[in-house]
């Protein structure tokens, strides 16, 4: 059996032969690996999520001392990524100058 077949073969096991979406008995990976399947299954519970994460979206933008917390927090956390990827950049510079400068060995000779 060629590979391809073999790949075809796991495919349709992936599969439910009814609907042709996503096996729910099939073994994902991630921690919501069948969301997606489990919300085909449940609309109304898909409705129900999407409304409750437009609610707490509107609930945090128009909450201003949330949304000034939120925003000071993202750009504490963008300023100390932003450093840590200067000092790296520093240390790649460093490694590179002392490379540089060293003399060659002697290893060429016999």
């Amino acid at each position: 059996m060629s590979k391809k077949d073999k790949a075809r073969k796991k495919a349709k096991k992936a599969t439910c032969p009814a609907c042709g979406y996503a096996d729910p008995n099939a073994q994902s990976s991630g921690l919501f690996g069948n969301a997606g399947t489990w919300l085909r299954k449940h609309p109304s519970e898909q409705f129900l999520l999407g409304a409750l994460l437009g609610a707490a979206a509107v609930y945090v933008l128009s909450h201003e001392e949330l949304r000034t917390k939120i925003l000071k927090g993202g750009v504490e956390l963008y300023s100390s990524v932003a450093g840590g990827l200067a000092e790296l950049r520093e240390q790649v510079a460093d490694l590179k100058a002392e490379v540089d400068a060293e003399p060659l060995a002697d290893d060429f000779t016999a």
